[in-house]
């Protein structure tokens, strides 16, 4: 994800896998963009977090970490990881347990480590999956799926966690705004997405009602205008009615674990360095998990770098004492090292696997038999 969101990379880049050439921006926009992502990472690190805690007290409360803490943290970061290989496997029959590890890892790694780091992760995932007999048609049918469930989630965490924040009356109007946003964007969501499904008809006349939508800004900034998205509509519903037909709980249930793992994370980050029940309640945890990673969805640093980070700390720090603030701030950056960084290195690895590994290669055909056997498991279940 995811990760940002258990690693989240792969959860960024979800939506570009339909058109490989569009994820190749011209060079003068990754410089353009890299730019502003630094500016906005120094920033935020340099210019702000300073200002909630200071770094030198956050350094030596990280220090403190014991040797069982930081075993029980790679353990739950590590489990974090691999939470996000099951809605791979559950968006693409056919895929294994051990493809959808190397595949999302060396995906991950890429984008949390380059400029431009998602696009590269698409060409990645492309070049892994294709390898290994999958179809363009079906990689991209599961990105699609599982960026519009991992969505989904991230859209009804806030109001979940509104609802929780009732029973300890700590709900501020901010909050509540936020959750209303996100219902009234799950609502909308759910009903547009059921429509599509709904008949060919409906499908073909929502494509292209936001095709005109889309062209109508791309024409604000002389952009030519889009084509063909009620065909584009009519395919993914055709193609995807049977995916869900089988899988839709599944998929459900895993993006749920998936999405909750993060936040164990983060718990159990904040209990380690010192954040107790007391100074923050697993329903605040919560609440902030879920607006930060609401918010985080707009990509304007690779992974969220910085923001994310700011997010919590402003979420988490309100009215407390310059101590457990640093204490709060030394468990964010813990947090984000351990599901942000830790994917790196084991991302390269992955690589190195499926560079090797000539055993996992077969042909489309091959392909299609174990995807087929995987949904007749799926149909049984």
């Amino acid at each position: 994800m995811s990760v940002v969101q258990t690693g989240d990379c792969m959860k960024q880049t979800e939506t570009a896998v339909e058109d490989p050439a569009r994820t190749k921006p011209a060079v003068w926009k990754r410089l353009i963009q890299a730019l502003v992502s630094t500016v906005v990472v120094v920033g935020i690190f340099v210019g702000v977090m300073p200002q909630i805690a200071d770094y030198s007290d956050v350094w030596e409360i990280i220090r403190s970490l014991t040797g069982l803490e930081a075993t029980t943290l790679a353990l739950v970061a590590f489990w974090n990881l691999a939470t996000y290989w099951f809605v791979l496997v559950a968006a693409l029959p056919g895929l294994r347990l051990r493809e959808a590890a190397v595949v999302n890892q060396a995906s991950t790694a890429v984008s949390n480590s380059l400029p431009g780091g998602g696009a590269i992760g698409v060409g990645v995932t492309l070049a892994m999956l294709t390898s290994w007999g999958f179809r363009v048609a079906a990689i991209a049918r599961s990105a699609l799926v599982t960026g519009i469930w991992n969505n989904f989630v991230k859209l009804g965490m806030p109001v979940l966690a509104l609802a929780l924040l009732a029973l300890e009356s700590d709900v501020t109007p901010a909050r509540v705004a936020s959750a209303a946003v996100g219902l009234s964007v799950l609502a909308g969501s759910i009903a547009l997405f059921g429509l599509i499904l709904r008949s060919d008809r409906l499908a073909r006349s929502i494509g292209k009602a936001i095709g005109s939508l889309v062209s109508g800004l791309r024409r604000l900034v002389r952009r030519s205008p889009v084509v063909g998205w009620d065909t584009r509509a009519a395919g993914f519903r055709s193609d995807t009615i049977g995916l869900l037909q089988h899988r839709w709980l599944q998929l459900t249930l895993a993006s749920l674990l998936s999405h909750l793992s993060l936040y164990v994370v983060l718990l159990v980050s904040l209990r380690h360095i010192g954040v107790g029940q007391q100074d923050l309640s697993w329903i605040q945890v919560l609440a902030a998990f879920a607006f930060v990673r609401l918010i985080s969805a707009l990509p304007v640093t690779p992974g969220g770098v910085g923001i994310v980070e700011l997010g919590y700390a402003a979420a988490m720090t309100i009215g407390m004492d310059a101590q457990t603030s640093a204490e709060v701030v030394a468990a964010i950056l813990v947090f984000r090292v351990i599901t942000y960084a830790l994917p790196i290195p084991l991302g390269a690895v992955t690589y190195v696997i499926w560079r090797r590994n000539q055993s996992w290669r077969m042909a489309e055909p091959q392909r299609d038999l174990l995807a087929i056997g995987s949904d007749e498991s799926a149909a049984t279940a």
